[in-house]
């Protein structure tokens, strides 16, 4: 298999600059979207830094807010992430970047600890949330609340079943789930 050029390759190709499509393999290749392929790169460059260190890192997020790009990655450690440890990552990343050069936009870098309202994406935050309180927005209302709040009791690949004080149990499709992260009062 190629390497990624780092550049999205014309229509009709996919990652790899192999066309698109069956490959006799019956099964079609998906073509990673420009912001897929940049959250990938950064991951894969991050995960050795991450294993180096024994920082976890939680997300690589490439977004355009009020007509900016932004590179995001959000990084913690066991006892937290330091201001130190934020340097030290940003600029190895900044550094990697720059010598790289594959992002075509201009944008922002952030690195930065995920912080209390982070939101629970992969199975590894779902994991290690069993038991705690959790928020739950819905992308649409279920008798007029869109807005849950309970433990975390159980997930799967389709589902998240939080339950509540009174000891009712909710189990909510992942389709409709808009944002699941932990709970926290102040």
């Amino acid at each position: 298999m190629k390497e990624p050029t780092g550049k999205m390759p014309g229509r009709g190709m996919h990652k790899y600059g192999e066309k698109a499509g069956n490959h006799g393999y019956g099964k079609v290749v998906e073509r990673m979207s420009k912001k897929e392929e940049y959250e990938a790169k950064v991951e894969a460059f991050l995960m050795p830094v991450m294993e180096e260190n024994q920082f976890e890192l939680v997300d690589v997020e490439y977004v355009k807010e009020a007509g900016t790009w932004y590179l995001r990655a959000y990084i913690d450690k066991e006892g937290g992430f330091t201001v130190d440890d934020c340097e030290m990552v940003s600029r190895r990343l900044s550094d990697w970047l720059d010598e790289k050069d594959f992002i075509d936009d201009s944008y922002i870098l952030e690195v930065s600890s995920p912080g209390l309202g982070r939101p629970l994406k992969k199975e590894k935050d779902l994991k290690r949330s069993l038991g705690e309180q959790v928020d739950i927005k819905l992308y649409r209302a279920v008798d007029r609340q869109k807005d849950f709040t309970g433990k975390l009791t159980a997930y799967d690949e389709n589902t998240i079943t939080i339950a509540y004080e009174d000891g009712a149990e909710t189990t909510f499709e992942r389709k409709d789930i808009a944002l699941i992260r932990l709970a926290f009062d102040f």
